[in-house]
Order: C-alpha cells, then structure tokens, then sequence
C-alpha cells in the first residue's frame, strides 16, 4: 500500500471520487434543495440564495490561507477536514430550524468547500508532483465532472421520499462515511514520489514581474467571468431550461447530460490535449460557449440539448485550465498559494452569480439570460488573448505575495 499511496494514478483516483462526493453533496445541492426549501419555510427566494452566496464569499475569503496551509502542511489534513466540515454543515441543514438555521449551515458549508473544492486537489496534487501535476489534475475532473449527474438524480429522488432535511442527513454521512476515508488514504506532505526538483529548484530565474502581474490579471479575469457563467448554470440550468419551454422532468434530464457533457471534454483533453500547450486548450473550452449559446438563440428551444452538450463541454475543459494554466505559465513553485489567490476572484464571482441571476430571471425571458451568458462566455474567452508562454521560472513574489 505504501508504493500505492505515492502513484500519482492512484492519488489521483482518490482525489477524483473525494471531488465527485464533495460538489455533488455542497455546491450543486441548492440546484433542487433551494426551490423546495422557499416553500417549505415560506422565506424570500433572494434570501435563500444568499445564504449559498454566503458560503461562496466565505470560501473565497478563505482560499488564500487555504493555498498557503496545503503548501506548508500539504493537502491531505486540508482536504480531510473539509470532509468533516462538510458533514457538520449537511448535518446543521437537516437539524436546525428556520431561515437562520439554513444561514448558519450555509457558512459552515462555505468553510468545508473552501477547503476541500478543486482548488485545494488541484494545490494538493501541484505540491506533490510538481510539473508532473497536469495528467493528474485531468484525471481529477474526468471524475468531478459526474457530480451533478449524481448529485441532482440522487437529491430529487431522496426529497420526495424522505423530505429535504433528511436527504441532507444522508449526504453528510456521504461525506462522513465514504468521503473521509478516501481522503485518509492521501499521501502526507514530502511523500509524493514523482515530485521533481523542478518543484523545488532553487536555481530558477524569476518571472519578469509586470509579465506575471499583467498575466495574473487576465487569468483572474477570464476564470472570474466563467465562474459567473458557471455558477448560474449549477444553479439555475434546470429553471432555465424549463422557461424555455421544456418539462420539468425534461429540464432536470436536459440539465443532467452538463455531467457526461463536462466528462467528454475532459476525456478530449485527456486524449488529444495532451501534446498541446493548456492555454491553447482554454482558447478552445472558451469558445465553445459562445457558439453553443447562438446556436440556442437562432434555432430555438429544440436545441436546449445541443447547448448544455456544448456548455457541459466548454465548462469540463475549462475546469482543468485552472489548474493547468497557471501550472504552465507560472510553473510550480509556489503553487498552492498561487491557486488560493487565483480562487478569492473566482470564488467572489460565484459567491454573486446566485443574486444577480435571480432577478434576472424572475423579469427576464430564460432565452435572453442565456444570451447575456454567451455574451459573458466571449468577453471571457477575450482576455486569453494577451497570454502569452513563458521561459520556465517559478512564480514571481509579485503574485506568492
């Protein structure tokens, strides 16, 4: 098990189911919880959102310290008390009472999904394998990417059965039961095997700092922007789709194909990506976005299955940019710091997507916020174009700060 435990594969399998349980069980639960839980507590549907953009502003703020624990400690006692910090928020949802009940779970959540979301793997996997990371943090997201076709099936069929607050009940002994142990099977920090000195080499010249600044701005930005298109969708897809036109029950079927959508573009980097550098694989994950909303926009409701193929698709490659990119540009010293700081934007943008985008939907026709995302997806796909490879230093401390 020793030999095991240092194979990147192996670490990567592991980290791959933990992401899968995690955001099925946190950051897509409010997709299907959120609407049942305004009727239930007959509480304003704004204030429900934003106890999940509570918890989102929450894991931002958080991410920077977050990056640099991993780089000290490593990502093992990181991601294992995002396991137990998940549970206790699940578990606060079953248990306390009223709208101040579902505010105070929300902020224990937004902790435990700073902790141990795909930054924290992404940090975790940079910090034990150095440049050698990119395959992993692949095959990290291949499995991640099932998590709303298992997290929204699973949560609309326990609801109607046994009721919202038991269903999280189940899901923080998901989170108790399965995801913890997976997570105790991490190697500990300095044991990963495949780290290279190129990790850790003293020798390297530092970045120009104006090119890691300017770079780091525009990488913020386009991450930033998908973030706020991404966030909605997990949120909001289902809805949407039925204001197009469509059934419930086929809405939440359309909706769950952004799962196999977000796999099968991963599986394409995974393949064919491979001998291409990161970011000429984000110039293609970014324009597939704004394709797939035009093709909704001109041909109507019947293609709703097309675009949530595509978006699926665009969001899976994009995915594993953000921890490719930055791996490739800034290389891998001082890695998890830079992911922290790379996630408090991000993060941020999230921790908004739910309260701008539900007025937005209660005074606007579905199609034209699915435009406006497109319209973001192009300003995204946009600020790739001043990034530019560099020589292989490390990170300047401009960005490590």
């Amino acid at each position: 098990m020793a030999d095991l435990r240092t194979d990147s594969r192996f670490v990567a399998l592991l980290l791959g189911i933990g992401q899968t349980l995690a955001w099925a069980t946190s950051y897509y639960l409010p997709a299907l919880l959120a609407p049942v839980v305004v009727e239930d507590l007959q509480a304003d549907r704004m204030l429900v959102y934003g106890a999940f953009s509570l918890a989102l502003l929450i894991s931002g703020l958080a991410a920077p310290r977050i990056g640099r624990t991993i780089e000290r400690l490593g990502g093992r006692p990181v991601l294992m008390a995002s396991a137990l910090t998940l549970a206790a928020g699940l578990a606060l949802l079953g248990l306390l009472p009223g709208l101040a009940g579902w505010f105070i779970a929300w902020v224990v959540l937004g902790i435990g999904m700073g902790l141990g979301l795909y930054e924290a793997a992404f940090a975790t996997l940079g910090a034990l394998y150095g440049r050698a990371a990119r395959r992993g943090i692949t095959i990290v997201t291949l499995l991640g990417g099932f998590a709303s076709t298992i997290g929204w099936p699973l949560a609309a069929a326990l609801m109607p059965a046994i009721g919202w607050r038991n269903t999280c009940l189940v899901f923080a002994a998901v989170n108790l039961l399965v995801l913890l142990p997976v997570y105790a099977l991490l190697p500990r920090a300095g044991t990963g095997g495949e780290a290279t000195a190129a990790a850790i080499d003293p020798t390297e010249i530092p970045l120009p700092a104006d090119w890691v600044r300017r770079s780091f701005l525009f990488l913020a930005a386009f991450f930033t922007l998908r973030a706020l298109i991404s966030t909605t969708m997990s949120v909001q897809l289902p809805v949407m789709l039925a204001g197009l036109g469509l059934s419930v029950a086929a809405a939440v079927a359309a909706a769950s194909l952004m799962g196999p959508a977000q796999v099968a573009g991963r599986l394409f980097e995974f393949t064919m990506g491979k001998a291409v550098h990161p970011l000429r694989v984000a110039w293609l994950g970014a324009g597939l976005l704004p394709v797939a909303t035009l093709l909704l926009v001109l041909v109507g409701p019947v293609a709703a299955v097309p675009f949530v193929l595509m978006h699926g698709a665009s969001n899976g490659i994009i995915t594993i940019c953000r921890g490719s990119v930055p791996l490739a540009l800034f290389r891998p010293r001082g890695y998890p710091v830079l992911m922290g700081k790379l996630a408090l934007p991000v993060l941020m943008a999230q921790a908004a997507a739910p309260m701008v985008t539900a007025p937005l939907l209660a005074h606007l026709p579905a199609m034209a916020v699915l435009g406006l995302a497109g319209l973001v997806g192009l300003a995204a796909m946009l600020c790739l174009l001043p990034l530019r490879a560099a020589p292989p230093p490390r990170v300047a401390e401009a960005v490590q700060g």
